[in-house]
């Protein structure tokens, strides 16, 4: 059939939102058209196809035999059209899982392994929303929240448990002064520290692993202050001072070397833990992915 042969969708529409009502202006106010309009496009129509299609009598209109068959044909095909094209509308729609976490949390550790999971699952559109606020899930419109909090006030399924220790670059470990050989010798170093709250320490970071080496007291030389814990990372892998390294955030830095534990006695008083909001209770890619955080928190533990 030659594309001349087919009548033009916008007469076609016409047609039916007249047929169904028997009135041009009906058909009209449906389509946001004027009554003449529509008028015009069925008498094309009808020349198009040869037979008229409407017997117009005084104030009504009545199908002929040629326009109920008109009809039938009309109906079926864009019903047809309608449900084909609901049906690539969503095959073309990408499924989502949206996840909120931390700014470090997301850079140091879940970005890096996101390609596995985009690997496995092609099809699943995943959105991060990195901040330190927490969000409502559900007026966010949020599946998931990956949480990172003290360990007595975990909610939801514990993903790995945080251990924290100075870490800096080999670079400035092999320097003789000044020297970085006990916890003590930090007094003579950069710290590197991430803005807090107003009312926290400075160092609220390096706080547990000062009390557990009996260092309360410890004064650096200077502290350089950082708004994200990645930055404070990178200037870590620069030999611009001494960070405390969160593990697993940090694992595969200091297994490339990138980084360096001088000293021993991991501390730990923080954890994360998924959530999942309603939406994500219903979303099975957002079920997913939870379960491939977990065997990626396995692994790293490994």
């Amino acid at each position: 059939m030659l594309r001349s042969d087919l009548p033009a969708l916008d007469l076609l529409r016409s047609f039916e939102a007249a047929a169904r009502h028997l009135s041009f202006t009906l058909a009209g106010q449906e389509l946001f058209l004027t009554q003449s309009a529509v008028s015009r496009q069925i008498q094309q129509l009808e020349a198009s196809v040869g037979v008229p299609l409407f017997e117009r009598r005084h104030r009504a209109l009545l199908l002929t035999e040629a326009g109920l068959v008109m009809q039938r044909a009309v109906v079926d095909s864009l019903e047809r059209l309608r449900d084909a094209t609901s049906r690539v509308r969503a095959r073309a729609a990408m499924r989502q899982v949206a996840i909120t976490c931390t700014p470090g949390f997301a850079s140091l550790w879940l970005i890096p392994r996101l390609a596995r999971f985009t690997a496995q699952h092609p099809l699943v559109d995943v959105r991060i929303s990195a901040t330190l606020e927490v969000l409502d899930l559900r007026r966010a419109q949020v599946d998931l929240a990956v949480r990172f909090c003290p360990i007595r006030d975990g909610d939801g399924a514990p993903l790995f448990e945080e251990t924290v220790l100075p870490m800096c670059s080999p670079r400035l470990l092999a320097q003789r002064s000044p020297p970085l050989k006990k916890p003590a010798d930090l007094q003579h170093h950069t710290l590197l520290a991430v803005d807090m709250p107003q009312g926290m320490a400075l160092t609220v970071d390096w706080e547990p692993w000062f009390s557990l080496m009996g260092l309360a007291e410890l004064r650096p030389k200077n502290t350089l202050r950082f708004t994200q814990y990645a930055d404070a990372v990178a200037a870590a892998v620069a030999g611009q001072g001494v960070v405390i390294g969160r593990l697993p955030l940090l694992a595969e830095i200091l297994r490339d070397k990138r980084l360096a534990a001088p000293f021993g006695g991991a501390a730990s008083q923080r954890g994360y833990y998924v959530v999942l909001s309603g939406s994500g209770a219903r979303n099975p890619d957002a079920q997913d992915f939870v379960r491939w955080l977990r065997v990626e928190a396995e692994t790293a533990r490994v």
